[in-house]
């Protein structure tokens, strides 16, 4: 005999399931991105200052810094989803809550970052010896003919650096959101990541080309362009998480 259920029902557990939208939803993403910014410009502003200084202080150090830099990309992901969430709920975000990675899941924040920084120096890796190995190929053959295989090995080595890293982008892409909001293990975040932006590979690919192209002109006055790029980036990653996953 089954047990008589409770009411109200719990909610269902969140599991990672996501959904495809169309191709123009990643201009209403953006557009949402400008809306939290301009709702609160001083406090994006400032956390993105704070920010950058950090991520700029701790890659001083060489190799170590690079490292650490990017195990704790994760964790302020979360905290400038947690402001977006402030914001999108009509609250007041502070500028604290820029670590708020910290004090909830920072394990498996971490972890996120783990996975990511084997993925991204793998990848160094393999395009280092690619070009050495073409370098070290074009020596050896003669002036003539080695600058081709160089320039070859060196063609070879950005189109598979180019083709790996697109993978690793779509797996650690939503997953802060994921281990942050839902506390899913690292991963399972990964690979939930994944599955949603190959299920909306065209407006991921669209949103993509405009961030470069928009992080390209950021960076031409002395970087300064990234103070407005960060906020609305992050807001917009925030959107396009809560449009794509179903229970957000």
């Amino acid at each position: 005999m089954s047990e008589t259920p409770q009411f109200p029902m719990a909610p269902a557990a969140f599991d990672g399931e996501s959904r495809e939208v169309d191709a123009g939803a990643c201009f209403d993403w953006l557009a949402q991105g400008w809306a939290m910014f301009i709702a609160h410009p001083g406090i994006w502003l400032g956390s993105s200052v704070l920010l950058l200084v950090i991520l700029m202080a701790i890659s001083i150090v060489p190799i170590f810094g690079q490292v650490a830099a990017h195990l704790l990309v994760p964790l302020f992901g979360a905290g400038m989803l947690q402001i977006c969430r402030t914001v999108a709920n009509e609250g007041e975000p502070q500028i604290g809550e820029l670590f708020a990675g910290f004090r909830q899941h920072a394990g498996q924040l971490v972890m996120v970052g783990v996975f990511f920084a084997i993925g991204v120096f793998g990848i160094a890796l393999l395009a280092f010896l690619l070009i050495g190995g073409g370098m070290l190929g074009g020596a050896i053959t003669g002036r003539v003919g080695g600058i081709g295989i160089a320039f070859g090995g060196f063609l070879l080595a950005v189109l598979l650096v180019l083709l790996l890293s697109v993978p690793v982008i779509m797996a650690t892409w939503f997953a802060p959101a994921l281990v942050y909001f839902h506390g899913m293990q690292p991963l399972a975040a990964m690979k939930a990541s994944f599955a949603a932006g190959a299920r909306n590979w065209l407006p991921m690919i669209i949103f993509g080309i405009f961030l470069m192209v928009a992080g390209f002109f950021a960076m031409l006055p002395v970087g300064l362009g990234l103070l407005l790029l960060l906020p609305i980036f992050s807001a917009a990653v925030y959107a396009s998480y809560r449009d794509i996953f179903t229970g957000a």
